[in-house]
């Protein structure tokens, strides 16, 4: 199974910053170390033309040059640097190589990214760019032209982040190809949501079955009303009960039920999808980790799944 990295840009950020920057490249190698079926390849870099699709061309400028003003930077949560640009351009670029290998192998990865904060002006909780709005237009476009469609084919994007997707739902609103599923912590950031197609806000300390029951009724709700052609999923692994800032107390059995759900609607479907990792904040940054080691034997699980089926 592919999954892309940009692990080598570590932003320069103050002592006590907020961000577990170092999770990345703990994952990476934990990967690297242990799953032998995982495929690691470094992300290119998203063009300006490949952001102009989810960002406007001023916000695009800002973030390359650094001329963002003072309180726009202080929303995104990094300061300035030249890594910061480079990094969110190749966190990008990940999504988009793997929704483009999944469309051939029926899985793959970001090992970064889910950064659905960001709208198309404005970048926000660590978020600068968004790469699953950017890849899944990408995504769009390059089928459009490979098979003469018409139309673009149907995207869901299926939200397990503990915040909810504002900027991707800003993005998106009104455009009726994608569809925005985001279950998450109604309490917690962002304090002003916005409306995304289907948002399931639940209460502080919702544990595995509250969420598990949830989520089912969010997908049989999303299958009533969506036929996607391609799935973008975004494992937050900050529903854990470990998390800083989760607030909700999904143990790490519950998250692979979670995990294993999505999977499972997506393969009975037979729709490719690609991961993202989402936000993470744990107490122990190995408790993070592991999280996220647990969600790529899920995905690892399905994508073997997929190639036996195209024997």
């Amino acid at each position: 199974m592919k999954a892309f990295y940009s692990t080598q840009f570590v932003l320069p950020l103050p002592p006590r910053h907020r961000f577990p920057m170092g999770k990345y490249a703990r994952l990476r190698d934990r990967l690297a170390a242990e799953r032998p079926e995982v495929t690691l390849a470094q992300a290119e870099p998203a063009s300006d033309a490949d952001l102009a699709l989810a960002h406007t061309p001023a916000y695009i400028a800002a973030v390359a040059q650094g001329t963002l003003e003072a309180r726009a930077q202080r929303e995104i949560g990094f300061p300035w640097s030249e890594a910061m640009v480079e990094r969110s351009r190749r966190s990008v670029g990940a999504s988009v190589q793997a929704a483009r290998v999944a469309q051939h192998e029926g899985v793959a990865a970001n090992i970064a990214g889910g950064t659905h904060h960001a709208s198309a002006a404005a970048g926000s909780g660590y978020c600068v760019f968004n790469d699953v709005a950017v890849a899944a237009r990408r995504l769009q476009r390059d089928l459009m032209a490979a098979q003469g469609l018409a139309r673009p084919p149907r995207v869901a994007v299926i939200d397990l982040d503990v915040h909810q997707g504002n900027g991707t739902a800003s993005i998106f609103g009104g455009d009726a190809s994608v569809f925005t599923l985001s279950l998450h912590g109604e309490k917690n950031f962002p304090f002003r949501k916005v409306a995304g197609d289907l948002d399931v806000g639940l209460p502080d300390g919702t544990g595995d079955a509250a969420y598990l029951d949830a989520l089912d009724l969010a997908l049989v709700e999303l299958d009533s009303r969506f036929r996607p052609d391609a799935v973008f999923y975004l494992a937050g692994a900050d529903p854990h009960e470990g998390d800083r800032l989760g607030r909700l107390k999904l143990t790490y059995d519950g998250l692979l039920a979670r995990d294993r759900r999505v999977f499972e609607w997506a393969w009975a479907r037979r729709l490719p999808l690609a991961l993202s990792m989402g936000g993470g904040y744990g107490h122990d940054i190995a408790t993070t980790v592991q999280v996220q080691m647990n969600t790529f034997d899920i995905a690892a699980e399905y994508w073997r799944r997929w190639q036996n089926a195209a024997r």
